[in-house]
């Protein structure tokens, strides 16, 4: 397909971010939107190589809120957007075995259900109960939601893309953006690798590669690239059905089943920021022997496949919502490792701002980009 000459609004990115952008134009009647994203596919970015986790225990009121908006539009995502997703709520089990974290966690689980978020409080031995096959002799105390659970990141990104498309979105593969054409504060449009499209309304939702975007532009978006790692197994019969998505806060290791087997992945704490999504197998061995140690039933597994994808990541682990210095360029992106999540409510908030000059669904006036320079930073400490 050519690429237009051009365009009342362009999405920048693939992912589940802009995919959900523009299928939320679209939806409240906007028209001449165009979705470009670099890759082959859709969705092949961050979003594709992600756990596909879901979850409502956050430490902060507006990534509570954000999940008790997103997570019922991905349960209702099938007879909205006619796509299945395969939302399985298995549970978020947070095992707690520092004593700072008992103490920090118990004032999240106030905050959630002051929010209407029923997260239980589990014991040590509750901890241990809940996460049968599994060493948690030193789980000090825990935390279950039996609503968070899994969702198939692909089958997302693809359901908002085909929605957007039957309603007139040009949504284009292989399109790299190569720089903006800015005059007098204002944006103007595009330069890609297939030519120039003129825009007044630019939308960047580029995850990690927001803060190379925004260069392009001449604003300075605080977005990091991080690489995170995961690998799955062969089958474990021995994992029961309903086994839970399992994280080890104190070491950032996480645990889910996938298929037959079990995908398990861990952050490094050592990881330099940049754009590698090449495995890299000596920090494998450390998050295998970690989960081992965690489930020895583990030793006995082989290796399915491994993948690495990027971490974008604010000061303050929380997203960036709306406008620039510039304007009519537009941010979505810092979503620092939980945006799949969060993916249907950003978008719809971004059509809300872009149409109506306001966030409706959820107050997130307070995650603009201004928040850096003038110090109103947000600290999420639920970040894995």
């Amino acid at each position: 397909m050519d690429l237009p000459k051009t365009a009342d609004i362009i999405v920048i990115g693939g992912g589940v971010m802009g995919a959900s952008t523009a299928y939320h134009l679209a939806a409240r009647g906007q028209k001449n939107i165009l979705l470009l994203e670099k890759e082959e596919f859709f969705g092949q970015g961050a979003t594709g190589r992600c756990a596909g986790g879901v979850r409502y225990q956050f430490s902060t009121e507006i990534n509570i809120r954000l999940s008790l908006e997103s997570l019922p539009m991905l349960e209702r995502f099938k007879d909205e957007i006619g796509q299945e997703i395969n939302y399985r709520k298995c549970g978020y089990l947070f095992a707690l075995t520092k004593p700072e974290d008992v103490k920090y966690f118990r004032r999240n689980v106030e905050l959630q259900h002051k929010l209407g978020v029923q997260t239980e409080w589990l014991t040590g031995d509750e901890t241990r109960r809940r996460a049968p096959r599994m060493r948690f002799e030193d789980a000090l105390a825990g935390t279950f939601n039996p609503n968070d659970g899994l969702v198939d990141p692909n089958s997302v990104v693809m359901g908002y893309v085909g929605a957007a498309q039957r309603m007139g979105v040009e949504a284009l593969n292989n399109v790299e953006v190569t720089g903006m054409k800015v005059e007098v504060g204002k944006v103007e449009g595009v330069e890609t690798n297939k030519g120039f499209v003129a825009a007044p309304t630019v939308v960047n939702a580029a995850g990690p590669w927001a803060g190379r975007l925004g260069k392009m532009a001449g604003v300075h978006i605080p977005i990091t690239p991080l690489r995170r790692q995961m690998l799955t197994t062969t089958p474990l019969p021995e994992l029961p059905a309903d086994f839970p998505f399992v994280i080890d806060f104190a070491q950032s290791l996480y645990f889910h089943r996938e298929g037959d087997g079990l995908l398990t992945g861990m952050s490094n704490p050592n990881e330099s920021p940049g754009f590698d999504q090449n495995v890299d197998e000596a920090f494998e061995l450390v998050n295998l022997e970690a989960a081992s140690a965690r489930m020895p039933l583990l030793e006995k597994a082989g290796l399915v496949s491994h993948w690495a994808g990027l971490y974008e990541v604010t000061p303050d682990a929380h997203p960036i919502f709306g406008k620039t210095p510039l304007e009519g360029f537009y941010v979505v992106a810092g979503f620092s490792g939980h945006g799949f999540m969060h993916g249907p409510i950003s978008g719809k908030l971004m059509a809300e701002y872009i149409l109506d000059g306001k966030f409706q669904s959820v107050d997130v006036s307070m995650l603009d980009l201004a928040r850096f320079e003038e110090g109103r930073l947000i600290q999420e400490y639920n970040v894995v």
